[in-house]
């Protein structure tokens, strides 16, 4: 059995125009959200066996929070460059790639390809999944390459609303 946490990132800041879309931090929302609900994967005894993500500046640093909170040291977090303004079939593509040995991995990045990659699991349509939203996704194999819409299936949609 494989879990999934497609997770996109918190909420960022428009505030300065001046930075590029992959240099943009997180604001005050975000800088809330992301350990609140990186505590509601804890508390839920979620333990990753790997971290990958986006290295745009908004999902790395959303990562850390999950890191921290998952007593998983930052440096462990896997930087995946094609993540950042991927297509979901990349995502997959790269969670597809992923060594054999890893159970339970958590993927942060960006709409419109997570809340894309979220439907194809899932026949209750999600519309989207919003900033530190969270789907978790489980899938009855052994090997990532394995993992479609026939072997993975949505168990879980959390977002900061639902608690805050």
């Amino acid at each position: 059995m494989k879990s999934i946490y497609l997770i996109r990132h918190a909420k960022s800041s428009w505030k300065d125009a001046s930075l590029r879309d992959f240099d943009r931090p997180l604001n005050k929302r975000g800088l809330r959200d992301a350990p609140f609900m990186a505590n509601v994967l804890k508390e839920k005894g979620i333990v990753p066996n790997a971290i990958v993500s986006s290295p745009a500046n908004r999902a790395y640093t959303t990562a850390g929070y999950f890191a921290k909170a998952l007593q998983i040291e930052e440096a462990d977090i896997i930087k995946v460059e094609a993540i950042y303004e991927a297509y979901y079939s990349t995502v997959l593509s790269i969670i597809q790639q992923q060594s054999d040995a890893i159970d339970t991995l958590l993927v942060f990045g960006h709409n419109p390809a997570f809340t894309n990659l979220a439907n194809l699991f899932t026949t209750n349509y999600i519309d989207n999944v919003p900033t530190c939203g969270i789907v978790e996704i489980a899938a009855d194999i052994e090997n990532w390459s394995d993992l479609n819409e026939e072997t993975g299936k949505v168990v879980n949609f959390l977002y900061p609303k639902e608690y805050i």
